[in-house]
């Protein structure tokens, strides 16, 4: 038996675990699932013969060793920043990694060292990243290889609601890491290029800067600035791009209606409040307005957001229950940022039956014997269930077939680094194709910018 060890049973692992699973025949392989919960771990193992359970604090230096030491590859599906616990056993016992996250500076720290051992720590395996690296680059090595220059690349991701699970006014739930969508875009500015200009969205401004995309047979979404589009010049090799940008797909009046957090505060997660614990959601609310002997909590918030009685906008703040004096937050000394985070889980959260739906749009312009043409590349994929979400299969599909090809020998280049090399890319996204995660693509002249559609 070869063993594999995961780390971290939350919502992303379920696909992973099931693709495991039914390869684990055929392959010689025993899953150790391990999580802090074995409740969680039990409920995603289902009893599979070859799929065990562990309960493990990865906090605790020794019972983490010991784990990582039994196994013949570790996938870390842990909380990005809780990696490097695992990355630095994994090097001590000279075993390969596999993370979704994005690689971090300690991270690429480890790079030589990897190499030196003849060691593979593959990151950003997921869909975004992951996924978005692989068809990025399966095209522009494509253009490339006909002699082709690339002038311009731009890709969307969007984790959203599937249209027949679509019945709040916000049209979005959770699909993924609730913190990382309160806390999405703080910390700096987003910046990318646009037709040889830099620009920069702060984050003040980042929600009411969108950019309209159409997906045949799923209408119209907005996308709204990554933090940093640039970094990924020199990873995808166009250093001398003309225009590069990433972004993030909603449904239309999103972003308006998360700029109302923003404005009020209620996404900052720089300082604690106080009484949070007994504070009610109607508390919660009045915190960030000005204080009035006679005006209600209502009146104000509308006052200050500029917003009418009968403005969709002020529907979705109802839709929230932001206004209850009875419900309480409930979190002790909570972040603005937390606590909003508990109020919306409470209202974003896939029901039993219902499905999320994972939307990737890419678009690469070019240039070949003095024409210059574009490609769109777009996914679309529907959740299964509450379980199954089109979220876990495109990040855990994409993990565990990058994993195993390790444990089989077919990724050999060592070193810490992306799925951007053929030999990762050209097997995943044609076995992926096989499990329903494919892009349709067309192409046609080249299209620039286009002041209709784009508020940048």
């Amino acid at each position: 038996m070869r063993n594999i060890l995961i780390i971290g049973a939350g919502k992303s692992s379920s696909s992973l675990v099931k693709y495991l699973q039914e390869k684990a025949a055929l392959e010689n392989l025993q899953i150790i699932l391990a999580d802090i919960s074995l409740e969680d771990a039990r409920k995603m193992a289902k009893n599979h013969q070859q799929t065990h359970v562990l309960k493990l604090d990865v906090f605790d230096d020794a019972s983490r060793e010991a784990a990582i030491a039994e196994a013949d590859i570790v996938i870390s599906m842990l909380p990005a920043q809780f990696h490097m616990q695992v990355a630095k056993d994994c090097l001590k016992y000279e075993k390969n990694l596999v993370t979704p996250s994005y690689v971090s500076e300690e991270m690429w720290e480890l790079d030589e060292e990897v190499k030196e051992k003849n060691l593979i720590f593959m990151n950003e395996v997921g869909v975004d990243p992951g996924i978005d690296h692989m068809s990025a680059m399966s095209v522009i090595d494509r253009i490339r290889a006909k002699g082709g220059k690339m002038i311009s690349f731009e890709s969307f991701t969007g984790g959203l609601v599937a249209p027949e699970s679509d019945n709040n006014l916000w049209n979005y739930k959770f699909t993924w890491n609730p913190r990382n969508v309160v806390t999405a875009g703080q910390g700096k500015a987003a910046e990318f290029i646009q037709e040889g200009q830099y620009k920069y969205i702060p984050y003040h401004r980042l929600f009411r800067r969108t950019e309209f995309i159409d997906i045949d047979g799923y209408g119209r979404f907005e996308a709204l600035a990554n933090r940093d589009s640039l970094k990924y010049r020199p990873i995808y090799g166009l250093e001398d791009i003309q225009t590069i940008y990433r972004g993030t797909l909603r449904r239309l009046g999103f972003s308006r209606g998360w700029n109302m957090f923003v404005q009020l505060g209620m996404t900052d997660d720089s300082y604690k409040m106080k009484n949070t614990e007994d504070m009610s959601y109607r508390d919660f609310v009045n915190s960030f307005l000005p204080y009035s002997p006679t005006d209600s909590v209502e009146l104000k918030t509308r006052y200050n957001l500029n917003i009418e009685q009968d403005d969709i906008m002020w529907g979705k703040l109802e839709e929230l229950d932001l206004f209850n004096p009875d419900k309480k937050i409930g979190i002790k000394d909570a972040t603005p940022a937390q606590a909003l985070q508990k109020i919306l889980e409470e209202n974003w959260t896939l029901a039993p039956g219902e499905k999320d739906m994972v939307v990737m749009y890419n678009k690469f312009g070019y240039e070949l014997n003095d024409e210059k043409k574009q490609i769109e590349t777009t996914l679309v994929n529907i959740g299964d269930d509450q379980i199954y979400t089109a979220m876990a299969k495109t990040v855990g599909y994409p993990v565990g077939m990058v994993a195993l090809r390790i444990l089989n020998d077919e990724i050999k280049t060592p070193g810490v680094q992306r799925p951007i090399n053929k030999e990762v890319y050209k097997p995943v996204l044609k076995e992926l194709a096989d499990y329903g995660i494919v892009f349709k693509e067309k192409e046609n002249e080249y299209v620039g910018y286009n002041p209709n559609n784009v508020r940048r």
